[in-house]
């Protein structure tokens, strides 16, 4: 009972860990939008999270199994939770969300102020003293170091919690379970993420008829916080269960059969199996703490896949971060569609993958050389594969003054009568085809409707004879994006799922290349390497890389460069998967050195081992000549008759 509770609590646990990271991932838009921050803040924010999980990770790793773990675990999904209610906190402090907007909605009123004002405009910094959103993206930064900090205990005090008092086989059964549930958390999380950024930021606070913006618009943020609260308040239900379990499953009474006995291994038919380890002091632990990580360190193959998985996380961490952006903005589809993409079609490519590769490897029954020609061969197929990424390009959209000239539009000075703002981002679409960045720089004159359905009038620099119109927000996107999106998507899937073949023997190269007695080490330092080095950092310069691709920064109401509005689509797509592939590239070439010295290594072992059997048979058959020589000898003192009863014993 207790053992199965534990495994359901866990499993709960691990699907509300990975829902709501994955839910963070799903909100970079948002949170750019809404703070008017630039991506490697949002990188910053990201990465946060491993900040927080390095802060307590000694702590729990050496203290936590001394602990109630249980309670432990309990503590961090509470922690996780407050963590995640803080993310959420910001919308109820600050005022609502304040577009930049030409359009007004006017009730039962035909007429509008006109677009081209014929004055300068009042001073936009007035009234920005009451401005407080500018450093609001602290609570989300310090929420999720939260939620890092939380989630250190859930995996390894849970998984050892299993491991102690189950058999291995049901402990391999049960963690395997609680692995695959929780790859089940991302999909919902980014489907959670699809949801909420359908619904506008103050749903339930303003006429919804008043919002003159769609999802599709670079202004429009989803109601983001909505999913922190749902995401907290699973996260808090999930450490409720563990407050109830004992620190140690109790022992199986004599009366219990061995099949209920095979559950626990410190039942009385199993009490020999497991031997206490000897106890050494913390001061004999930490003098051999340091020249064991230089022998692990001094381990040629062990540096080099460590190096090796460094880089390609780096590539895939950011690569993973920045994806539903890169899907908005280069196939310039809604949030709400590239998070649901996400978890519908990506994911599950991924969880696929990473168990057809565990059972491929099973089945082929791969030692450690075939385990790392198997993932290098997945892992560069999916390479091969990516490049044609490169192809499925989209043109820049056409927006007058910022990838499209006046000039070229023989349109030059049709707005020198306005004074327009060259900071506002107000976009119209012309009936020529072409997006204008605020209706007053489109030269419009006159405006009917009101909301979504204003149309512009007059507009000078839509068309020669200054009788043309405009539609609020941006043109769609040509046809050939759209016929392009689906193979995309395709060959997104199909690359995802190759790559994720390798990564289970990819993981057991790992496990098999160190001794046994350094293996908890070997694992622990990996994962600290990785996140440090690949978890931290990625998020943040990947972003900052993408922030060189942009056209047209938003203003804050203060001053100061806000969110990207338009992106250099070809910049982008060129930074973005010319950094990933760049990343596997270097991966690729330590792989070299790495696959000569895991050949001689093998060969070595493979010597070692030819030699061992050798040397074991000569010294049995010195022992059995020694033995025969003792019973010659006997057989001089001894009568015949006992010779042969004599020989069979000694034989």
């Amino acid at each position: 009972f207790f053992t199965n509770s534990l495994f359901m609590a866990l499993s709960f646990a691990y699907f509300a860990k990975a829902l709501s990271g994955s839910y963070m991932k799903s909100t970079i838009t948002q949170l750019e939008r809404r703070f008017d921050i630039p991506s490697y803040l949002i990188g910053v924010i990201d990465g946060s999270f491993e900040i927080g999980n390095l802060l307590v990770i000694a702590f729990v790793s050496y203290f936590g199994a001394k602990l109630h773990r249980p309670k432990m675990i309990a503590l961090g999904c509470v922690l996780m939770s407050i963590g995640t209610f803080i993310i959420a906190l910001p919308h109820f402090i600050i005022g609502r969300y304040e577009f930049e907007t030409s359009v007004r909605w006017v009730v039962n009123s035909t007429l509008n102020p006109s677009p081209c004002p014929v004055s300068s405009p009042a001073d936009v910094t007035q009234g920005c003293e009451g401005e407080s959103n500018l450093s609001m993206w602290i609570y989300v930064l310090l929420g999720n170091v939260l939620r890092g900090i939380g989630e250190t205990p859930v995996q390894p005090l849970g998984i050892s919690y299993i491991d102690d008092f189950a058999t291995e086989e049901n402990a391999a059964l049960y963690v395997g379970c609680v692995q695959t549930i929780s790859v089940v958390g991302p999909v919902f999380g980014y489907l959670l993420g699809s949801l909420c950024a359908k619904i506008y930021v103050d749903i339930g606070f303003v006429s919804m008829e008043s919002i003159t913006i769609t999802p599709a618009d670079a202004r429009w943020v989803g109601a983001w916080w909505l999913g922190y609260l749902i995401a907290g308040v699973i996260t808090l239900l999930s450490a409720i269960p563990f407050w109830f379990l004992p620190r140690s499953l109790p022992r199986c009474p004599e009366r219990c059969t061995p099949e209920q006995t095979s559950f626990i291994k410190d039942s009385p038919l199993l009490k020999d199996k497991y031997p206490a380890e000897n106890k050494s002091s913390f001061i004999e632990m930490a003098k051999d703490f340091v020249p064991t990580l230089r022998t692990l360190l001094g381990h040629p193959i062990y540096l080099i896949y460590l190096c090796v998985t460094i880089i390609q996380l780096n590539s895939l961490i950011g690569m993973v971060t920045y994806k539903p952006k890169y899907i908005e903005q280069h196939f310039r589809q809604s949030a709400s569609k590239a998070n649901f993409l996400m978890g519908v079609i990506n994911i599950p490519a991924v969880a696929l993958g990473m168990f057809s590769g565990g059972l491929l490897m099973k089945r082929m029954k791969l030692n450690i050389m075939g385990a790392a020609k198997f993932a290098f061969g997945t892992s560069l197929i999916g390479y091969i594969l990516s490049l044609f990424f490169f192809a499925m390009s989209c043109e820049n959209a056409k927006v007058a003054g910022v990838t499209v000239s006046y000039n070229s539009l023989s349109h030059a000075g049709c707005n020198s009568d306005c004074f327009c703002s060259a900071s506002d981002w107000d976009p119209i679409c012309g009936d020529n085809g072409i997006t204008y960045v605020s209706p007053c720089l489109a030269g419009c004159t006159s405006s009917t409707g009101s909301g979504k359905n204003t149309v512009f009038s007059n507009c000078s620099c839509v068309g020669v004879a200054g009788n043309f119109t405009a539609s609020t927000g941006q043109c769609p996107h040509t046809d050939d994006c759209d016929r392009m999106f689906p193979y995309f998507l395709a060959l997104s899937v199909i690359t995802s799922f190759i790559i994720s073949l390798g990564g289970t023997p990819g993981y057991m190269i790992l496990i098999r290349c160190i001794k046994p007695q350094l293996k908890s080490l070997a694992l622990g330092f990996h994962a600290l390497a990785t996140r440090t080095l690949a978890g931290i950092p990625a998020p943040i310069y990947f972003g900052a890389i993408i922030d060189t691709t942009c056209l047209k920064w938003g203003q804050k109401r203060c001053g100061g460069i806000g969110a990207c509005r338009i992106y250099n689509t070809t910049a982008y797509r060129i930074a973005y998967l010319g950094l990933t592939l760049s990343l596997r590239t270097i991966s690729f070439i330590i792989c070299v050195p790495g696959f000569i010295l895991l050949s001689r290594q093998l060969k070595k072992e493979e010597r070692n081992g030819a030699h061992r059997p050798l040397a074991n048979g000569g010294a049995e058959l010195e022992v059995l000549r020694k033995e025969e020589f003792m019973i010659s000898n006997s057989d001089q003192l001894q009568p015949t008759s006992d010779n042969s009863t004599d020989r069979e014993t000694q034989l």
